[in-house]
């Protein structure tokens, strides 16, 4: 219902608290998430997972999908929609930040190692780059996805485009926790951030809930509304 009053303009932003995936299997819907349920409300197939931070920002080229699916959905075209995904990211970013280019992090250890330890970076990731710097997008890569994130990396580019979930996010919630980070859909045509942890099911009723995330959302998402800048994918 809220998805559907902000894709009529009738609200001007959501933001969300955490969704427990089984709950919804549970309910019997087969949505794995806000993003699939938002994919599914707006008929939009192409939205990403965006994270930003204070010390550093993340774009997932992939979401809530079993870790031996992600080579088969990930392509060029994926790739380039991700890019242009953390592009629009970069354009919400303090100037300072926004002018530092993007990188991809490559799927394989030692992003492939010139082919010896797998072959999509030569296949895909290198094409999506291509297509991206045709079009004016600064960006790096592929990145030695285990050296990435050193922190004489986090100034120097604007966001981190990663693979998979893990991959992004582990370094993502080892640096920001739920202090500092917040959760964005990037490519809807209306505003929807979320707080950047889970349900932590194990403290209910314990009064140990941090609320900092979701002060951080409800923050960017005033932001973002009285922001010129679209979210929305071409």
């Amino acid at each position: 219902t809220t998805a559907k009053a902000s894709l009529f303009g009738h609200i001007d932003a959501m933001v969300t608290a955490p969704l427990s995936k089984t709950s919804i299997a549970s309910a019997g819907m087969k949505d794995l998430g806000h993003t699939g349920i938002l994919r599914r409300v707006v008929g939009k197939k192409d939205l990403f997972m965006g994270f930003i931070g204070s010390q550093f920002n993340v774009v997932l080229a992939t979401g809530h999908i079993p870790i031996a699916d992600v080579p088969s959905a990930l392509s060029a075209k994926r790739l380039e929609k991700a890019i242009a995904a953390a592009d629009i990211l970069r354009q919400i970013l303090p100037k300072k930040a926004a002018a530092n280019p993007l990188a991809l992090l490559g799927l394989n250890p030692h992003a492939g190692e010139e082919g010896l330890i797998g072959h999509e970076e030569s296949k895909i990731h290198l094409a999506a780059l291509e297509a991206a710097r045709s079009k004016g997008i600064e960006i790096e890569g592929p990145l030695v996805p285990d050296a990435a994130f050193f922190k004489e990396n986090w100034r120097k580019y604007s966001a981190f485009i990663a693979n998979y979930h893990d991959q992004g996010l582990i370094p993502f919630k080892m640096i920001h926790g739920q202090e500092s980070g917040i959760h964005m859909t990037l490519g809807l045509p209306f505003v929807r951030t979320s707080v950047d942890h889970g349900t932590a099911k194990d403290i209910f009723g314990k009064n140990k809930a941090d609320a900092r995330s979701m002060t951080l959302a409800i923050e960017w998402a005033l932001k973002l509304c009285r922001s010129s800048v679209s979210l929305e994918l071409e």
